[in-house]
């Protein structure tokens, strides 16, 4: 049993706005590829963080893999209490929805936000409790998604922690084929 981390592009840094946006059905196509190889080979729990685009993308692709892998749980972790509270409307109820499909939810900060070191304290937490990542992104394209990634090396440098990243050829690729 392993523990995996999904994270990457929010959804604005993708430039998609629209929940039928074509980029979408890519992102998740690459993404159930990726996690399928992954739980076959022993990822039980997948955590994610609950932004907006990649991370939320994640949670559903999990929700649907649910049915062929009943083994997988879901753990959605917030950076802090009230993670979302200030979206609008739409994006809360997505939230929600998200929620819904976890098997375990909490906050590794039990206050609202205060300081980017609550971000921090959530990234180390992330990473003391998994094995192993997948990241969509692409190096030469930053996003927010830089600082996990950079954290994701330090670690690998001292222990055994693979990263799988779907970057932007990959997502090309698997474009042209639907």
């Amino acid at each position: 049993m392993s523990n995996l981390i999904i994270s990457g592009y929010r959804s604005f840094e993708l430039g998609v706005f629209k929940e039928d946006d074509p980029k979408i059905i890519v992102i998740k196509k690459c993404l159930k590829e990726n996690l399928i190889n992954l739980i076959e080979n022993g990822v039980e729990w997948i955590l994610v963080g609950g932004q907006s685009g990649v991370e939320q993308w994640s949670a559903e692709v999990v929700n649907e893999l649910k049915s062929d892998y009943p083994e997988i749980k879901l753990g959605v972790i917030f950076p802090f209490y009230e993670f979302g509270s200030n979206w609008n409307e739409q994006n809360r109820m997505k939230l929600e929805k998200i929620k819904g499909y976890a098997d375990y939810t909490d906050s590794t900060s039990h206050k609202p936000y205060e300081n980017p070191l609550q971000l921090k304290a959530h990234q180390q937490f992330l990473l003391d409790h998994s094995d192993e990542a997948l990241l969509v992104y692409d190096p030469e394209f930053e996003g927010k998604t830089k600082y996990l990634y950079e954290a994701i090396q330090r670690k690998a440098d001292q222990v055994n922690y693979p990263c799988s990243l779907i970057d932007f050829d990959q997502l090309q690729n698997s474009s042209s084929d639907l």
